[in-house]
């Protein structure tokens, strides 16, 4: 049997994703804040496909907690309990409106649950993947400014690890909620690539791959925005106007099976260091932004993200150093 390591993996698109693993008799690690949802899903996923399925606390804008859940995942595989991970899906996620937060170690939320907890997850959990498994960071297509997507959500912004977790603070004006967003997504899209040039420049037969699963409103995504537009985003009306101002948009059905297909399907198993975009019932390999493919920028938020999550020397693994 298969194992995958799903963040998110109990709602949304993860919850399809987790679906559609279970039905092709993939055992599923579920990692997420709530121990009660997770166990809800946990018991349908074990009847839809008499998989095995661990649930795992995890909370990705708390850095104890990433190295808590990972150090819970690697010690399962050391003992037996569970094969190597075939693959680890980086799909939670969260945009936050309202006023400004930080995270427990101090961080802009944003930045921190989006990005910061799966970068030190990836680093963590590395050693117990397969040596032909995959990493599937989930970004959105929000992340270009070029896009529709981008344009509406608000343009990305210079991805600076440093300024990012500090926004906002000593008096400073923060940057809206869709420009903390988009810039977060930017920063998850150059993580993937530059994850797949230092596993290709190992040897490593590991692919790191991006995701933009569309915009799929009925996923609960803007549960932090008005009732109005949360009522209005699941009209017809608001899905037509979408597809005329040229918004990548999906379903939940197909954005969560395409994502399970990336993670799991030998048609991507030499797709490391791509970006792949669920758009109106397909799946493409298309190209980012123009920023995200500069490998000095993605070296800078590499090193600074390092810093950030204050990896230890043991922490490292060989195969992205």
């Amino acid at each position: 049997m298969t194992t995958v390591f799903i963040t998110g993996g109990h709602s949304g698109i993860g919850l399809e994703c987790s679906r559609q693993l279970a039905l092709r008799g993939i055992n599923l690690v579920l990692a997420g804040r709530s121990a009660a949802r997770m166990q809800a899903v946990a018991d349908e996923l074990r009847t839809l496909g008499g998989i095995t399925v661990t649930t795992v606390e995890l909370d990705t804008s708390s850095l104890a907690s990433v190295r808590a859940a990972a150090t819970t995942c690697a010690s399962h595989i050391e003992r037996g309990e569970m094969e190597p991970l075939r693959a680890l899906i980086c799909n939670a996620g969260g945009r936050f409106d309202g006023e400004i937060s930080y995270s427990v170690d101090g961080y802009e939320l944003t930045f921190a649950t989006n990005c910061l907890g799966h970068f030190l997850l990836v680093e963590l959990l590395l050693p117990t993947i397969a040596a032909d498994g995959r990493i599937v960071f989930t970004a959105s297509g929000t992340h270009d400014p070029d896009t529709a997507d981008g344009r509406l959500a608000g343009a990305a912004v210079e991805p600076d690890a440093i300024s990012l977790v500090t926004d906002g603070k000593n008096g400073a004006k923060p940057l809206s909620a869709g420009k903390r967003y988009s810039t977060s997504k930017l920063c998850t899209v150059m993580y993937a690539y530059e994850t797949a040039r230092r596993l290709g420049r190992s040897g490593s037969a590991i692919a790191a791959i991006a995701y933009d699963p569309g915009s799929v409103p009925d996923t609960g995504f803007l549960r932090d925005m008005p009732r109005a537009v949360q009522w209005l985003s699941k009209t017809k009306l608001f899905r037509w106007t979408s597809k005329r101002l040229g918004v990548t948009t999906s379903t939940v059905a197909f954005s969560g099976a395409a994502l399970a297909d990336l993670a799991t399907d030998e048609h991507y198993a030499t797709a490391s260091g791509e970006y792949f975009q669920a758009r109106e019932g397909q799946l493409s390999a298309v190209r980012s932004s123009t920023t995200s493919y500069d490998h000095q920028r993605a070296l800078t938020l590499w090193n600074d993200s390092m810093q950030l999550v204050g990896l230890l020397p043991h922490e490292r693994p060989a195969e992205l150093h």
